[in-house]
């Protein structure tokens, strides 16, 4: 069960980065170069707080039985 969800998980993941390289590949540069300004330690906390709601996320996904 879970494995089956780490696919399906890894696969929506997949799909939506795929989206974004075929339908907006140079909005996808500028992107970027706007990241790249903002300060590294900003990055970290934001990189962390989506990380900690993606795992809250599927853990509730979890325990409710929807996956």
């Amino acid at each position: 069960m879970l494995l089956w969800a780490f696919i399906l998980g890894l696969g929506m993941v997949l799909v939506i980065e795929g989206l974004v390289f075929a339908l907006a590949p140079s909005r996808l540069e500028d992107l970027l170069r706007a990241l790249a300004a903002i300060p590294v330690e900003t990055r970290r906390i934001i990189g962390l707080a989506a990380m900690t709601l993606g795992a809250v996320l599927v853990s509730w996904a979890l325990s409710s039985g929807l996956l």
